[in-house]
């Protein structure tokens, strides 16, 4: 036959009859396959379990599981054997066989027990699809009466996201799992890894007795070990003295102990509520506002009916700085995020810091910008910790002595960006409208046009701000202090001319520190720059020179730079200081004024602003059905 004589269909199609260019026969070959389960008809092997013989086909086995692949044509004696027996649940290789087979596995007609010694098989014969789609079922029915056994299969398998829902699961219901009679069946080594986490929420006298309880059941095991998890201090005496010294289970040394450590230590090791991403300074937590004028109007949620006269809570700033706005959370909660929104409806800025405490005795303090500027939205992260009571106190407003303040919340993140010495080191550009940030000095036909994030709608009249050379300048002030050690700029462009400028930076507009000088260069378009990292508030642009007339147009402003380029940088960076063991916590900002070459970027090739700023975290993904629960 000819080359020619090979071509494909072609024609014009029935009307209403849809196309279809494949054989779809999928659920067909399915359950035609699903017969062979379990059937004698070419059998080549059976399966000695629990005394039941369950014939098989080595071929349909070994296509379907490496493992099985390893069996029966491996070379091991089960490679010749007719019968072979296993050690398994016998339910439990049935409907694995029946998924093997058919790829259907109904869960929903099976037994918890059942699916978790299925559960165990997928991972033992390596079925990795089966294990995590039974993984995943499980996140959806999980329950008071299953969550123990479910985090013991979990662990057992390493399967990380199941093991973390359960653990989350338990942290929000910890008293009802102590009491629930299932608890008695954890393993030691799940039981201890509960135990150690601070976000086991539940009176510690209560989870003593549990813990009691468990070693009842649990006789040949080392209850010492376990019980020294629980933390005796976070008790009151009455507790330690009637309850867990008549038990027995502890040397009364250890009781000593602890009440010693109630009297001298500064800080005890809490438990607290854990809610990630969720707003824990409101109503629906019970908490509430207990010191401050108008203390109703910050935890109300309203965020946009704020003027003059209202929408606010506020307190006199005194230079003792003995005032201050105080909420109370309904409970001890884990938290390492705050965000505050400062009265912003002019240009006036504020300063303050943040305390925290468990108790109202003992206070850290996570925040310090009594020497900064801030305004707007303040974006606060700080190493996670118990928290009770917020407090919050002005120190300085530049229109006059109160300290106002529209708006609160606290709340756990994953993720929370690299901070030093408590300022935070952004990775997305915070020179935006979003984030706070405001154009002081320079002329535009709109307002902050060079924050709003358009690099593209620009033109001869509009889309750009500008100075006179010789006797003005550009000045932004960012909503808090940040800490960078980059930027990126836009010039005018749409002719052939250049500029040259330099900028500078400060975090109190009185010292001020030149970080880019291009004063004796001819630049263009946009200008992308690093220099050593540094906390910057204010930023002022000055244009020097441009080759076409008096006037220095910028067109847009980033801080730090979003060019592809000076993030791979500032990655670098960041593994360079990871190998030297440097903590975010401890690095030192430097006082060198090392300025990087200049590199310049084309503004069609450059990326698409991010939407997403500072407040990026990769959370725990969970399903509907948790929330609920």
């Amino acid at each position: 036959m000819s080359s020619q004589s090979h071509r494909k269909m072609s024609g014009t199609r029935l009307p209403n009859k849809p196309r279809s260019d494949a054989v779809e026969l999928t659920e067909l070959f399915s359950a035609q396959m699903a017969q062979l389960c379990l059937n004698e008809d070419y059998s080549d092997v059976t399966f000695i379990v629990e005394n039941q013989r369950l014939p098989a086909h080595r071929v349909m086995l070994a296509a379907r599981s490496e493992y099985f692949r390893a069996l029966l044509y491996g070379g091991l004696s089960e490679s010749t054997q007719k019968d072979i027996h296993l050690k398994v649940p016998v339910e439990a290789f049935k409907a694995l066989l029946r998924y093997i087979y058919s790829g259907h596995l109904f869960l929903s007609q099976m037994d918890e027990d059942n699916i978790l010694d299925t559960l165990g098989l997928a991972n033992q014969y390596g079925l990795t699809e089966l294990e995590l789609a039974i993984s995943d079922y499980l996140v959806q029915y999980l329950a008071l009466n299953n969550a123990c056994a479910i985090l013991d299969a979990a662990r057992l398998y390493n399967l990380e996201k199941l093991t973390k829902v359960c653990l989350t699961f338990m942290d929000r219901n910890a008293a009802d799992i102590l009491q629930h009679e299932t608890f008695k069946n954890l393993s030691k080594e799940s039981l201890e890894e509960i135990l150690r986490r601070d976000s086991f929420f539940a009176p510690e006298v209560q989870i003593f007795l549990a813990v009691w309880e468990w070693g009842k059941h649990n006789r040949n095991v080392d209850i010492q070990s376990v019980v020294s998890y629980v933390r005796l201090p976070l008790m009151n005496l009455e507790h330690l003295l009637q309850v867990v010294r008549p038990s027995g289970i502890l040397d009364p040394n250890k009781l000593l102990d602890a009440i010693e450590e109630q009297s001298t230590s500064k800080y005890l090791k809490y438990r607290a509520a854990l809610w990630p991403k969720e707003n824990v300074a409101t109503a629906k937590f019970a908490s509430r506002t207990i010191y401050g004028e108008y203390p109703t109007q910050l935890l109300n949620g309203d965020i946009t009916s704020y003027d003059m006269e209202k929408g606010y809570t506020r307190h006199g700033i005194t230079d003792a700085n003995d005032n201050g706005v105080l909420v109370e959370l309904g409970t001890i909660c884990l938290i390492n995020h705050i965000k505050i929104l400062l009265w912003d409806r002019d240009n006036r800025a504020y300063s303050y810091f943040i305390e925290v405490s468990a108790n109202q005795i003992q206070w850290d303090r996570i925040i310090d910008y009594s020497q900064y500027h801030c305004r707007s939205w303040q974006f606060l992260y700080f190493q996670a910790r118990p928290v009770r009571y917020i407090k919050l106190v002005g120190t300085h407003n530049t229109v006059n002595k109160v300290f106002h303040v529209v708006s609160l919340e606290a709340m756990h993140i994953m993720n929370i960006p690299r901070v030093v010495e408590g300022i935070v080191a952004p990775t997305s550009n915070v020179a935006t409208i979003e984030m706070g940030a405001v154009v002081v000095d320079g002329v535009s036909r709109t307002r902050n046009a060079l924050l709003n994030g358009n690099y593209v709608d620009y033109d001869w009249d509009s889309g750009y701000t500008c100075h006179q050379l010789g006797s003005g300048e550009i000045l932004v002030r960012l909503a808090q202090p940040y800490y960078v050690g980059s930027m990126r700029l836009l010039l005018w462009d749409c002719d052939d001319r250049t500029y040259s400028f330099y900028i500078e930076t400060s975090t109190n507009q009185k010292d001020w520190t030149m970080v880019i000088d291009k004063r004796d260069e001819q630049a263009r378009s946009w200008q992308n720059f690093t220099f050593t990292a540094r906390p910057v508030v204010f930023i002022r642009i000055v244009g020097t020179r441009n080759t076409a007339n008096e006037i220095f147009h910028c067109v847009h402003l980033e801080c730090p730079s979003e060019d592809p380029n000076s993030l791979l940088i500032e990655n670098e960076k960041r593994l360079a200081e990871d190998k030297e063991q440097v903590k975010p916590y401890d690095t030192e900002p430097s006082t060198s004024r090392e300025i990087s070459n200049n590199k310049n970027s084309s503004r069609h090739s450059s990326e698409e602003r991010k939407k997403s700023i500072v407040e990026e975290d990769l959370l725990v993904q969970f399903d509907n059905s948790m929330d609920e629960q």
